[in-house]
């Protein structure tokens, strides 16, 4: 016999997972930070005073927290878990821009699991039923907080004028 479980809310998932307001994430929760370090001087700048071998984060997107323009120094991989996809927004530091939708629909060409760059300026908003998106981060090496820096989105844009718009909408959660 099939058992009927009841579909979580955002409400739900973020008591459960003990997810809390984040200045980039939506909301977040840091799962792991690896207690095995890279000492000073075994990884190149900016990373020579050395740093953790690596950590994970869970993370939620809801239509009104957005994920916000940043960029963290670090290699990261986003993980899909549960909910709605969302639709990546890559600014990379050669100029280029890249879009990437994470979410379950592997047919429709969504992406479980999406790399991003270090220094890789980024944002991403729900698409789908813009309901909730869960999933996660893991970064090399583990990120610190200097290693965060929030985006400048008009000083952005001017750099990367094809997609001003999109910045804005993106940091408004809008599909615009």
């Amino acid at each position: 016999m099939k058992q009927m479980v009841k579909e979580l809310s955002a409400e739900e998932i973020r008591g459960l997972l003990k997810l809390e307001p984040h200045a980039t994430c939506g909301f977040v929760r840091v799962t792991f930070v690896s207690e095995k370090r890279v000492a000073a001087g075994g990884l190149p700048p900016p990373f020579a005073g050395g740093r953790p071998a690596g950590s994970a984060l869970y993370f939620m997107v809801t239509p009104e927290a957005p994920v916000r323009l940043h960029r963290i120094r670090n290699d990261q991989l986003y993980h899909y878990y549960l909910g709605d996809s969302i639709e990546v927004l890559m600014l990379h530091a050669d100029g280029t821009i890249e879009r990437a939708v994470v979410g379950p629909d592997l047919r429709g060409g969504q992406r479980v699991q999406l790399p991003i760059p270090g220094n890789t300026f980024h944002t991403a908003r729900l698409a789908g039923g813009r309901r909730w998106f869960l999933g996660a981060s893991t970064e090399w090496p583990g990120v610190e907080p200097a290693d965060v820096e929030i985006g400048d989105v008009e000083a952005l844009a001017v750099k990367y004028p094809a997609v001003a718009a999109d910045l804005r909408a993106f940091q408004k959660g809008r599909g615009d």
